[in-house]
């Protein structure tokens, strides 16, 4: 069973939105985030939530980006708003900490986000 599995992404058109779900195999005690990487460039943070709702955005999407956590569905959300080709890439879900009383650094399998101009 895949520890963290995402859902959503897709294509939108500049100025667009699009959310992204990924839930995990079990409950979560730790950050949650959001990573995304573009062609050629390296890996970046988007946005965390800890366990206690605490976030932390890329200044790149503060303002149009808003990540949320339900800690009884394992999930966290996120929600793209205003949309900018520069959103394009994969993005990836992250877990800081334990997963079902496992400790670890876990990784979805990434979803894609096109962003159109």
């Amino acid at each position: 069973q895949m520890p963290l599995v995402e859902s959503g992404g897709g294509l939108v058109q500049a100025g667009g939105s699009l959310s992204l779900n990924c839930t995990a195999s079990g409950s979560v005690f730790g950050n949650m985030g959001w990573y995304r990487q573009a062609l050629g460039k390296q890996r970046e943070l988007v946005a965390r939530i800890s366990s206690g709702g605490t976030t932390d955005y890329a200044d790149s999407v503060k303002g149009r980006f808003t990540i949320s956590r339900n800690n009884a569905k394992n999930t966290v959300y996120l929600q793209m708003n205003s949309l900018k080709p520069d959103d394009t890439a994969v993005y990836y879900c992250n877990a800081k900490g334990l997963i079902r009383g496992v400790p670890g650094d876990y990784w979805g399998q990434g979803t894609q986000v096109t962003v159109s101009s």
